[in-house]
């Protein structure tokens, strides 16, 4: 199965995880206990590649802001910044740029973030790829308009009009997934004409999807950017022709990814018995995988999801 037929769900995974830093950034870390600030640093440093050092210190930046540590995760999210400034893959690079700059954004080191955005956008412009091109420029678009992180509203339409050219040069069954990301691209960055009218295009985008699974995740990405945009009430419409579409699938293994991706978009509407059934049902085309290690991985992606959605209740 391509990759991108995951990448849906990507859309809906929570991606930040509180972890707390235990002592100070130079207090040895107990024998079998929690590693130091101190020691983490120099544990990023040692990461094969620059990207992935520079993710672990935006992880680091991340646990020092959240112990109150703002000088600390400063300099911390610049030094993962410079990881990125050399040439790399820009497949790789641009995604991680988008992560950067965020982070710069959540230190309130504006100057940084508008560049690390910048960089993202001139790597992300190269990405080959129109879905993954879109989803990059749109990333780093919606950072850059950002008052609380970029406040760049020139430098955020420049990026997210690339973002919408690469869109409409997606094939039609991932045109959706990358209309997606722009509209919240342009919501995150306050540009409201623009994202209402990127929604528009991606629930009309994804209503014209014919292939039963590609429309459950079309629709369900649009229910997404409804209810990241405080629309609750049209997430909860979205989400039911999504499920709809969902439950049509006939290849087992399809459903339980199609039923997934509608679940995680029931979260974001704040549906959590809907979430719930619908993981449910995923599990039940999860166990019916005829291949052991397909069945696996799906099994196990569905189960880990109804875990986090069952502590919610």
């Amino acid at each position: 199965m391509p990759a991108r037929r995951h990448r849906s769900n990507a859309l809906f995974l929570a991606l930040a995880a509180a972890l707390a830093a235990v002592g100070c950034g130079t207090k040895p870390a107990k024998k079998g206990g929690t590693l130091s600030i101190a020691q983490r640093l120099e544990r990023a440093e040692k990461e094969a590649t620059p990207e992935k050092q520079a993710a672990a210190l935006v992880k680091i930046a991340r646990q020092q802001l959240s112990v109150g540590d703002l000088s600390g995760a400063r300099d911390t999210a610049n030094r993962a910044f410079d990881r990125l400034k050399a040439d790399g893959d820009a497949a790789i690079f641009a995604p991680r740029l988008v992560d950067v700059a965020a982070a710069l954004g959540e230190v309130g080191d504006k100057k940084k973030a508008r560049e690390a955005a910048a960089l993202a956008g001139t790597r992300g412009a190269a990405i080959e790829d129109p879905v993954r091109r879109a989803q990059a420029l749109a990333g780093a678009g919606g950072i850059a308009g950002d008052k609380d992180a970029g406040g760049d509203a020139a430098l955020a339409r420049d990026l997210l009009g690339k973002a919408t050219t690469a869109a409409d040069a997606a094939d039609d069954r991932f045109r959706a997934e990358a209309l997606a990301a722009v509209a919240l691209g342009y919501t995150r960055a306050g540009i409201a004409d623009a994202a209402a009218d990127m929604v528009g295009r991606l629930e009309e985008s994804a209503r014209g999807v014919g292939e039963a699974r590609a429309k459950a995740e079309a629709l369900a990405a649009a229910a997404d950017v409804r209810a990241r945009s405080g629309q609750k009430d049209e997430a909860g419409k979205l989400v039911e022709e999504a499920a709809a579409a969902a439950k049509s699938v006939e290849r087992a293994e399809s459903r339980a990814y199609a039923l997934l991706a509608v679940a995680n978009a029931a979260v974001a509407a704040g549906d959590t018995k809907t979430a719930l059934a619908l993981l449910g049902e995923a599990d039940k085309a999860a166990d019916k995988v005829g291949d052991d290690q397909q069945r696996k991985i799906v099994v196990d992606k569905v189960r880990t999801r109804l875990a986090e959605v069952e502590k919610r209740q």
